[in-house]
C-alpha cells in the first residue's frame, strides 16, 4: 500500500476545506466524502468552513450523518485554501466543483482508479486498495474514527467490493472493515438499506434489462441497453439503474458484463465488469473514460449498435 501522511498534516495554514468526488456519486464516493467530512468537523475545530460539493445522491444514502448538509449546486463564488478530490479520475470528472479544485490555494486528491494519472498538486493514488473509503481510513487517527464516521466509510468499502465479493477484497480490506464494526455500526442495516435494496421500478427496470439482454463472443459476454424512452416510462433516474451490470455479470460462463444506457440523442453512459481476466480499464480508456481492472465505465457517441461494436471488437482482443 502506498504512504500516505495524516489528513492532520495536510492542513498547516489551512483554514477552508472543500471536499468532493465525481460526478454521478456512488457508494464509494459518498463514503469517503462523508466520511472526511465528519472527521474533519470533529477534530479540527480550528477550520472556519469545510463543504462537500456533491451532485444529488440516492435517497438510501442519507441514513448517513451529514449527507443533509451537502451542497449539491455550484453557484456561489467561494474560494478555499484546500480543495481534496476523492474517489475522481480526472479534472473533468469533477462536474461543476472543479472550478472550486481551480481557485483553490492547494489541491489534494485520493483515490484508487488505475486510470488517475495524478491531477492535484498532491495525489495519493493507490490502484491495489478496494475503495477510496479504506484509502482514506489511513489518514485517520484510528480511536478517532466516531460510529457516524466508520459508517459512511464502512458504506464506501461495502460497495465498492460488492459486499467483499469481488477481487480488490484484500486481507487488510476485511481488517479496516473489522475496525469499522467495531464502532457499534450496524452492517447489516447499512448493506441492507444502501445495496440490496431496490423500488419496486428499480427491479421492474432490472427485469427489463435482463430480459432484453443478448449473449455475444460465444456466449462469454453480455450485453443489455436501456432508452431514454424506457427511462421515461418507468420513471427512472440513473441512479435507478445502479447494481443492473453487477447482476448481469453474475451469468454463469459469462467473462465480461456490458450495460449501456442512453443519455443524449446518440450518446450512451456505459458500464463494464469483467469476473477474471479480462481488464476493462483498458477498454474503458480508450474511449476516454477510466476505472478499476474489473469495474470502468466511459460515455460513448454514436447509434447503440455502434457503441456495442466498438466495445465488443476491443473485448474480443483480450480474449483471444
Amino acid at each position: 500500500m502506498i504512504e500516505t501522511n495524516r489528513i492532520s498534516e495536510e492542513l498547516e495554514d489551512v483554514k477552508t476545506v472543500a471536499i468532493s468526488g465525481h460526478i454521478r456519486p456512488d457508494g464509494d464516493c459518498v463514503g469517503s466524502c462523508m466520511g472526511l467530512y465528519l472527521y474533519l468537523k470533529n477534530n479540527f475545530p480550528r477550520l472556519e468552513k469545510i463543504t462537500v460539493y456533491l451532485q444529488e445522491i440516492p435517497e438510501s444514502y442519507h441514513i448517513i450523518s451529514g449527507t443533509d448538509q451537502i451542497c449539491h449546486n455550484c453557484d456561489s463564488d467561494d474560494s478555499y485554501d484546500l480543495f481534496i478530490a476523492l474517489d475522481c479520475g480526472d479534472l473533468g470528472r469533477l462536474g461543476d466543483a472543479a472550478k472550486y479544485f481551480q481557485s483553490a490555494k492547494k489541491t489534494l486528491c485520493y483515490d484508487h482508479h488505475i486510470s488517475n494519472n495524478g491531477f492535484a498538486d498532491t495525489d495519493y493514488v493507490d490502484p491495489a486498495i478496494s475503495s477510496t473509503s479504506e484509502l482514506i481510513y489511513h489518514v485517520m487517527d484510528s480511536d478517532k474514527i466516531t460510529k457516524e464516521i466508520a459508517e459512511a466509510l464502512y458504506m464506501g468499502i461495502a460497495h465498492d467490493t460488492g459486499i467483499f465479493q469481488y477481487s480488490c477484497t484484500s486481507p487488510h480490506t476485511m481488517e479496516v472493515a473489522a475496525d469499522l464494526m467495531r464502532k457499534g455500526i450496524n452492517c447489516s442495516y447499512i448493506i441492507d438499506t444502501t445495496y440490496m435494496e431496490k423500488s419496486y421500478v428499480q427491479n421492474q427496470i432490472l427485469g427489463r434489462a435482463l430480459l432484453e439482454s443478448i449473449m455475444v463472443l460465444d456466449s462469454r459476454c453480455i450485453i443489455s441497453a436501456i432508452k431514454k424512452k424506457d427511462m421515461k416510462f418507468y420513471g427512472v433516474g440513473p441512479s435507478d439503474l445502479d447494481g443492473i451490470v453487477s447482476q448481469m455479470r453474475l451469468t454463469r460462463g459469462v467473462e465480461v458484463a456490458i450495460f449501456l444506457y442512453e443519455t443524449n440523442l446518440q450518446e450512451y453512459k456505459v458500464s463494464l465488469r469483467s469476473k477474471s481476466y479480462v481488464d476493462v480499464s483498458k477498454v474503458a480508456q480508450y474511449f476516454g473514460g477510466g476505472g478499476h481492472v474489473r469495474a470502468a465505465g466511459c460515455t460513448m457517441q454514436g447509434s447503440m449498435h455502434d457503441v456495442i461494436n466498438n466495445l465488443t471488437l476491443h473485448i474480443e482482443k483480450q480474449m483471444k
